[in-house]
């Protein structure tokens, strides 16, 4: 069963939904917000860090360079849609 927060991408590969509560603690996985994946992100919001933030956590979960990783919609949102170079079964494997 494919999880909510992710689906086929349109250039292939996966796009995965996610809810972002920066400036948390820690950087973590926090379950689900909606129809998104939820991450707390340690970076703030400012300047970017926090989308760079999401980004390498992404890259590092999935075992991908952070090249490869890249933010599709939700620049200055928390709500933010990555793409993946990875199918939708091989991602649902790792989360």
């Amino acid at each position: 069963m494919i999880p909510v927060w992710l689906r086929p991408g349109s250039q292939g590969g996966s796009e995965l939904t996610l809810h972002i509560q920066p400036g948390a603690s820690k950087t973590e996985l926090a379950g689900l917000h909606g129809d998104a994946l939820k991450l707390r992100i340690q970076a703030p919001p400012v300047e970017g860090a926090a989308n760079a933030a999401v980004l390498a956590f992404i890259a590092a979960h999935l075992g991908l360079a952070k090249r490869e990783v890249k933010l599709l919609r939700g620049d200055t949102a928390r709500r933010k849609t990555v793409w993946v170079p990875l199918t939708v079964e091989e991602v649902t494997k790792k989360f």
